[in-house]
């Protein structure tokens, strides 16, 4: 580890940070006791200001950004795994697979929505994408809440590339979770089917899924649907 330029970094984060919105993202990402974010600590920096100073940051080597990883604060997490994403996306195949074997290894890191969301799709599904896609079975089984959101979310990398198959895999894996996070993120992936893979493929796993399906699921995954088409599928709903 680099103790000056980790020290550089935290001196630069830490010049972008207002209390005022520490105390609003810790509202937002739900650190309360016995929410998801329970514990999680900010110091008030928003994404922009994270983004400029990975570009400033995007070179250092795996051990700083591990370093920030482990950190107590939201944001300096965030910047470790947005410099991971940079440096994945410019990395050549030894490279992309050392990022992808440190992700799945810090997984208890990537430990709110946001880090899944910005992340996952990027480095876990763009490195599966010419690979045997199973480990996204045993992921969506985790007993981590955010192992089993990294599932659904990276197969947001296939959908972008009209194909749908996993994540109608490992939406029907999950509609039984209990978590509204999940419900959510398997709902939002199935509008993105929808979207770019053809409504009439998203519309197929409704017809054989939405009665089972969690409220908040089925509402994410129909909301770009005309209204008649949306009242059809809730209907099916309430008769279960």
């Amino acid at each position: 580890m680099n103790k000056k330029t980790v020290s550089n970094i935290k001196k630069d984060l830490r010049l972008v940070a207002s209390k005022e919105k520490a105390l609003v993202l810790a509202g937002f990402f739900k650190t309360e006791k016995g929410q998801y974010g329970e514990g999680d600590k900010f110091l008030g920096i928003v994404v922009p200001d994270i983004r400029r100073l990975v570009l400033k940051y995007r070179d250092i080597p795996m051990d700083d950004i591990l370093f920030f990883l482990h950190s107590e604060f939201h944001e300096e997490r965030l910047f470790a795994l947005l410099v991971a994403v940079d440096q994945f996306q410019r990395g050549d195949e030894e490279k992309k697979e050392e990022i992808f074997k440190a992700y799945l290894t810090n997984t208890k890191y990537v430990n709110n929505w946001d880090l899944v969301d910005l992340t996952a799709d990027r480095i876990v599904g763009s490195y599966l994408e010419h690979r045997d896609k199973k480990i996204l079975l045993a992921l969506a089984e985790s007993e981590l809440l955010w192992e089993r959101r990294i599932s659904i979310l990276a197969t947001f990398h296939f959908i972008k590339n009209g194909q749908s198959q996993w994540t109608l895999r490992i939406s029907e894996k999950l509609l039984a979770d209990k978590h509204d996070l999940m419900h959510k993120a398997v709902g939002w992936m199935l509008r993105e089917v929808g979207k770019r893979c053809g409504e009439e493929t998203e519309r197929a796993f409704l017809d054989a899924h939405a009665p089972k399906m969690p409220r908040t699921a089925l509402r994410y995954a129909i909301e770009r649907f005309d209204e008649p088409l949306r009242k059809r599928y809730l209907a099916l709903k309430r008769k279960t």
